[in-house]
């Protein structure tokens, strides 16, 4: 059986999510993709992030209708714990899921080429690119060389091996397979969703409708307004 994992701070989860979901779920014929919200996101943990309850529902929500697409609560804050909460990193998570797999299961990364661009940074990059297969959604104007050149610096090919496996759109490397998708039609981002919410304007071209009523009756990505304080 093949699995992807999706894993993001999914904040909100939107249409374009969804779209990247099903484009890579239809080109390797993936059974299952597990939505992965992480807890604390290692490259958020100073930026406001929206409650992990409600990024959590949200996804679920969201996935209410889509046979094949899980809400998964693998990086889920541990309510029993007494000690400090650790960020939520995609090795610890991805060994975890493969300690579990039968010998024939095959497991794949999905993640967008704008998250891809940072792996370098991530927390045991090299490591965590020889534990499965990373699937890379690709956006206008990006390539298999600008999936090499993200790369930390041990593993980044030549150019010569980038041309031999273009046409493949799959690059491979010392214990390492990377394949990029082709372009989704849809391109939705949280900024979008927020403008949204500032605006009074609709969300239902964002996120699914269950989303949109979730984020309203939530009062979820509203702007505050500025106090305002009077004399005495």
């Amino acid at each position: 059986m093949n699995i992807a994992l999706f894993g993001g701070t999914f904040d909100p989860i939107h249409r374009g999510h969804l779209n990247v979901a099903r484009s890579a779920a239809e080109r390797f014929k993936l059974k299952e993709v597990w939505f992965v919200p992480a807890d604390i996101p290692p490259h958020k943990q100073k930026a406001p992030v929206t409650s992990y309850f409600h990024r959590y529902s949200m996804v679920a929500l969201a996935l209410a209708g889509e046979a094949d697409f899980l809400p998964s609560l693998l990086e889920a804050p541990d309510p029993e714990a007494h000690v400090e909460r650790r960020p939520s990193y995609s090795i610890d998570t991805v060994r975890r899921v493969k300690a579990g797999l039968r010998k024939r299961d095959r497991l794949y990364f999905l993640i967008g080429i704008d998250a891809f661009r940072d792996i370098a940074n991530w927390y045991q990059a090299e490591a965590l690119l020889r534990e499965c297969e990373f699937l890379i959604a690709a956006r206008p104007g990006y390539s298999l060389g600008d999936v090499a050149s993200s790369l930390p610096r041990g593993l980044r090919p030549r150019a010569a091996k980038i041309r031999e496996q273009k046409t493949a759109g799959l690059l491979e490397l010392s214990g390492v397979r990377l394949h990029l998708l082709p372009e989704t039609h849809e391109d939705v981002s949280a900024t979008q969703i927020r403008a949204a919410m500032r605006y009074r304007t609709s969300l239902t071209k964002l996120v699914p409708d269950a989303v949109a009523e979730y984020i309203r009756k939530e009062g979820l990505y509203r702007i505050p307004r500025p106090t305002v304080r009077t004399g005495r």
